[in-house]
C-alpha cells in the first residue's frame, strides 16, 4: 500500500492524502492551507500527474468535513485542474461546505481582490460530482472498491472513512473527537482491523483536563472581563465550536441574569439552526430529546452581529468568525479592540502557524495585520482550549478500537508526533510512519484473505473442535478444513466444505515450447496422451437433478460472454453441454453412481487456459 501526504504531512492545514490500495487511488480530503495567501495555500497536486489528467489517476475523492482545511482546494481541484470523477461526502457535508466555501470566495476575491480563484458556479459544479455517504453504508466505488463512514464527531457530519479494495484496507480518520460535548457525540468505530490507520495528531501531546473546569474557567474569565466594562471577542467558525460555546453562555447568562449583550457574526446563526435541525441525527441523545420541546438553538440572549455595533461603548460578547483570525469579521474587530487593556480576546481552538492567531497566542505585541497595517496587542490574550480535535488519550484509544496493523500520523506538528509515534510503537507493537509532504510511504501488507464460512463447514468445524477440546473455556479459534473459493468485484470470496465443492485431480500439462524453439510450421498439437484439465463444481444448490435448470445455467454462461463463440443454437435438443471458444467444454451432470451430487464439469485444452479462466470466473458469478 502507498500512503502520500500531499497536504498536513509534520503540518496542519491543507488536509490531502493520496492513498493506493489494491490498485485503486483514493484522495482523502483536499483542504486549503490559512497561513498563505498564494499558491500554496493548495496542495502539490502536480505531485498526481503533471499532464493534468487526474481523472485516470485518482479513482475517488473522499472529504471528512466541511472544514476549509479538508475541503477549502476542493472546486480548484475539480473545476480550475480538472478532475472529474467522483466524489463522497456525508449529507450534513454536502450541504453545508458550498456555503463555507462561498464565504470564502467573497472574501478572498471579491474583497481582497484575489485574481484566478474559483468562481461561484464553480462552487456549483463542483457539488454536482458529489455522491452521498450515509454514516454504516458500504458504497461501492467499482466492482472492487468500498468505502464505509463511521461518526467522527468533531463537528456536524463529520466522518472517519474505511476504505477496502481486495485484501487491502484503509481508515482515514479526518479530524475527530473522542469525547462527546453538549451537542454532538463521540467518535468510534469497529475493529475493522485495517491495514492502515492515518490519524490526525493535532492535540497529540495534550492530555486535556475535565470539561467541566475548562467551562468554568472560561465563565469567570468572561464573566469578569463583563463586569469591568471590557468586550470579550472569541474567534471561533461558525458552525461547531459556535454552537458548544454559545449553548453554555445562553444557559449561564440565563442563569445569572446578566444584561451586557451577546452577539455572534457572519449571519450563520440562521443557517446554523435549520442543519441542526435537518440533521438532528448528527446530534447528541440530549440534543434529539430537547427538540421535542423547543430548539435548543434558538438562543434568548445571543443576537446578530451588526458592524455598527464595534465602536459602542460598554461591554459586549462577541462569538466572531473565523476561528484562527485570519481573515473575515473576527480579524477586523480585533484590529478595533485589540490596543485596548479592558477587552479580551478567548481562542477556544487550534491556530494554524502564519496566522494572526498564532502569531497573537505566541505572545506577539505588535501584529502585522499586511504591508500597511499593524496593530499593537494590549487586549487580554486567553487560550482555552473548546477544540474538538481528540487528546493523545482519544488517539490512543481510537487507535485500540480500530486494531490496525500500521499507524500513519498526518495533520499535526512534528515535534508533537514524534513523542506519540513512540507511545504508539511502545503501547501497540505496530509500526507507526509520520511521513512528511510528497514523501511516498510503501506500506507491506499482510495476505489475510477475508472469506464467508459456509454453514455446512462451520458445523462440522465447531463440532470437530468440542469433540477435540477437553477444557471448558470458550473456543477463541480453531482449525478449518475447506475450500477456498476466490470472489470478484462485490461477491465474496467464500470457504465451503470440500462436498459442496469438488476439484478434480487436474493433471500436469507439459508448457508449449517458446516462440524461438518452434519452426514457422509447427503446430501447437496435444500429445495423444494428454488429457484436457477439468474442474467439477458442486451445485446441489442451483439444480438438484432438475433438467430445465441445468440448461438454463448453460444458457446463462453463453449470455454472460457474448463475444465468445459457442455450441448452443447448433444444438437442436435441450442441450446438457455446450462448447465455448476453441476446446472449453462445459457439461452439466445431474448425478450417477459415480458423482453422487449434481456437478457442473468444465474442460479445456492447455491451449485455451486464458478462455477457460474467463469461464471460470463466470461460473463463479453465477454460482
Amino acid at each position: 500500500m502507498k500512503v502520500v501526504p500531499l497536504g498536513a504531512g509534520q503540518d496542519v492545514g491543507r488536509s490531502c492524502v493520496l492513498v493506493t490500495l489494491g490498485g485503486k487511488t483514493i484522495m482523502f480530503d483536499c483542504g486549503m492551507h490559512m497561513g498563505y495567501n498564494d499558491e500554496r495555500r493548495f496542495p502539490d497536486f502536480s505531485y498526481i500527474t503533471t499532464s493534468g489528467d487526474f481523472t485516470s489517476r485518482i479513482d475517488a475523492v473522499v472529504i471528512t468535513h466541511f472544514h476549509l482545511d479538508h475541503c477549502g482546494a476542493l472546486p480548484h481541484f475539480t473545476e480550475q485542474r480538472g478532475y472529474d470523477g467522483p466524489i463522497y461526502m456525508t449529507p450534513p457535508t454536502k450541504a453545508i461546505c458550498p456555503l463555507l466555501l462561498e464565504d470564502f470566495r467573497k472574501i478572498t476575491a471579491e474583497r481582497k481582490g484575489e485574481t484566478g480563484f474559483f468562481t461561484s458556479q464553480h462552487i456549483k459544479d463542483c457539488m454536482k460530482k458529489v455522491v452521498p455517504l450515509h454514516l454504516h453504508e458500504t458504497v461501492w466505488v467499482d466492482d472492487e472498491l468500498e468505502l464505509r463512514a463511521y461518526y467522527a464527531g468533531h463537528v456536524l457530519g463529520a466522518a472517519m472513512v474505511y476504505a477496502r479494495c481486495g485484501s487491502e484496507s484503509v481508515v482515514y480518520t479526518g479530524d475527530y473527537n473522542m469525547t462527546p460535548d453538549r451537542h454532538l457525540g463521540a467518535a468510534w468505530i469497529d475493529r475493522v482491523r485495517p491495514d492502515v490507520l492515518i490519524t490526525e495528531t493535532t492535540y497529540g501531546t495534550t492530555i486535556r483536563d475535565s470539561k467541566r473546569s475548562r467551562e468554568r474557567d472560561f465563565l469567570e474569565k468572561v464573566h469578569n472581563c463583563v463586569l469591568r466594562g471590557g468586550k470579550v471577542l472569541i474567534p471561533c467558525f461558525a458552525l461547531g465550536r459556535a454552537q458548544e460555546l454559545c449553548i453554555l453562555i445562553e444557559s449561564y447568562w440565563e442563569r445569572m441574569g446578566l444584561a451586557a449583550p451577546v452577539y455572534f457574526s457572519a449571519g450563520l446563526t440562521e443557517k446554523a439552526n435549520r442543519f441542526y435541525k435537518l440533521f438532528i441525527g448528527w446530534t447528541n441523545q440530549k440534543v434529539k430529546e430537547s427538540f421535542v420541546d423547543r430548539n435548543p438553538f434558538d438562543f434568548k440572549h445571543i443576537k446578530p452581529w451588526s458592524r455598527d455595533y464595534v465602536d459602542l461603548p460598554g461591554p459586549m460578547v462577541l462569538f466572531a468568525t473565523p476561528g484562527m483570525l485570519h481573515i473575515g469579521t473576527s480579524l477586523e474587530v480585533f484590529k478595533k479592540w485589540a490596543p485596548d487593556a479592558r477587552n479580551m480576546l478567548i481562542m477556544p481552538g487550534y491556530c494554524v502557524a502564519g496566522t494572526i492567531g498564532a502569531k497573537v497566542l505566541a505572545g506577539a505585541k505588535v501584529v502585522d495585520i499586511d504591508q500597511y497595517t499593524q496593530v499593537p496587542v494590549n487586549i487580554d490574550v486567553q487560550n482555552l482550549s473548546f477544540s474538538a480535535h481528540a487528546d493523545a488519550k482519544g488517539i490512543m484509544e481510537l487507535i485500540r478500537q480500530a486494531a490496525p496493523r500500521n499507524v500513519v500520523l498526518v495533520h499535526g506538528e512534528k515535534s508533537r508526533m514524534s513523542y506519540l509515534k513512540s507511545k504508539i510503537m511502545g503501547e501497540f507493537a505496530c509500526p507507526c510512519y509520520d511521513p512528511a509532504n510528497g514523501e511516498l510511504l510503501e506500506i507491506e501488507t499482510g495476505r489475510d484473505v477475508r472469506a464467508l464460512m459456509s454453514d455446512q463447514l462451520f458445523r462440522a468445524a465447531w463440532a470437530g473442535e468440542q469433540h477435540r477440546r477437553t477444557d471448558v473455556g470458550p473456543i477463541t479459534e480453531m482449525p478449518v478444513k475447506g475450500v477456498l473459493l476466490l470472489g470478484e468485484g462485490k461477491r465474496l470470496t467464500r470457504l465451503l466444505d470440500p462436498s459442496e465443492f469438488d476439484l478434480d485431480d487436474v493433471p500436469v500439462v507439459a508448457a508449449p515450447p517458446p516462440a524461438e524453439q518452434r519452426s514457422e510450421d509447427a503446430e501447437l498439437v496435444p500429445e495423444a496422451d494428454e488429457q484436457p484439465a477439468t474442474v467439477r463444481f458442486s451445485t446441489r444448490k442451483v439444480f438438484d437433478g432438475d433438467a430445465s435448470a441445468a440448461q438454463a445455467l448453460l444458457k446463462s454462461i453463453c449470455q454472460m460472454m457474448p463475444d465468445t463463440p459457442n455450441t448452443l443454437a447448433d444444438q437442436q435438443a435441450e442441450p446438457m453441454s455446450v462448447v465455448l471458444g476453441a476446446g472449453v467444454e462445459v457439461s452439466a451432470s445431474l448425478g450417477s453412481d459415480d458423482v453422487a451430487v449434481p456437478s457442473l464439469l468444465i474442460s479445456w485444452p492447455w491451449s485455451e487456459e486464458v478462455l477457460a479462466s474467463r469461464v471460470l470466473s463466470v461460473v463463479n458469478q453465477i454460482l
